[in-house]
């Protein structure tokens, strides 16, 4: 057999051998869905335990929480305690928030705190100048967070929580990959805890003109002299006439 019906050969088998093999996941993409399926299955199990807590008997919100916590550098275990996901929005709380930047060596410090004010610094891995950020009683009434309930019974760590996200956003957007705000800071925050999504208004009910108020309309009992034509045979009732208030005074004639 000559060389060259040898190496034609050769590539014959090369081209059946590569049709007959499947193709193999070489992005990230693909790598990524192996990932998301791999997370499920470990989500079918934890969705039965305990340990799911909020996210007790929903695998679908455990595998997201999975991934999510994946890209921020997290543990399954750990993403679960520390994802909360408010009004259907995924968000971080405070402490995992200040754990990931501080994990990527950026620093953070908790300067003051106290029931009436919080004072926390912190500043980029490399950088020389810290950056201050202050929240106290007054800012959160300015924005209405005082008559929410977890403020009224815990003020001091809604005050940490609201510097931790503040200042986590002003140091190290880029660490917390697309999930900026604390948990505690979204509106409908429950004890970490999947708060209920209200309900949408309508563009019916937006663009509704309010309601007027009905007006009070009095009518005033018309007065009638009747006729007793059956009892009088069309005679007034005289006793009715000068019995009745609403009639005017005779006029007297002069003396």
């Amino acid at each position: 057999m000559s060389s060259n019906e040898i190496a034609t050969r050769d590539e014959q088998q090369a081209v059946a051998t590569t049709e007959q093999q499947p193709p193999q996941p070489t992005n990230e993409l693909m790598a990524w869905v192996e990932s998301a399926r791999q997370a499920n299955i470990v989500a079918q199990s934890l969705a039965k335990t305990d340990f799911a807590g909020a996210y007790r008997g929903k695998p679908d919100e455990i595998t997201a929480a999975i991934l999510t916590g994946q890209e921020l550098g997290l543990k399954p275990m750990t993403a679960l305690k520390s994802i909360d996901v408010i009004q259907g929005q995924p968000a971080l709380r405070a402490h995992a928030m200040r754990a990931i930047v501080l994990h990527q060596g950026h620093e953070i410090e908790l300067v003051e705190s106290d029931d009436t004010h919080c004072v926390m610094r912190g500043r980029r891995k490399g950088a020389e100048t810290w950056q201050t950020v202050v929240w106290d009683i007054p800012r959160a009434r300015l924005m209405g967070l005082l008559n929410k309930d977890q403020w009224k019974k815990q003020p001091k760590s809604m005050l940490v929580a609201r510097a931790t996200g503040e200042l986590c956003r002003l140091i190290a957007s880029d660490a917390l990959h697309g999930l900026p705000y604390a948990a505690e800071e979204t509106d409908g925050y429950v004890h970490g805890e999947i708060a209920p999504a209200k309900a949408p208004l309508s563009v019916a009910a937006l663009t509704a003109p309010a309601p007027q108020p009905a007006a009070e309309t009095t009518t005033e009992p018309a007065y009638t002299v009747a006729r007793d034509d059956k009892a009088n045979d069309g005679v007034w009732d005289a006793d009715a006439a000068e019995g009745s208030t609403d009639w005017p005074e005779p006029a007297q004639p002069p003396q």
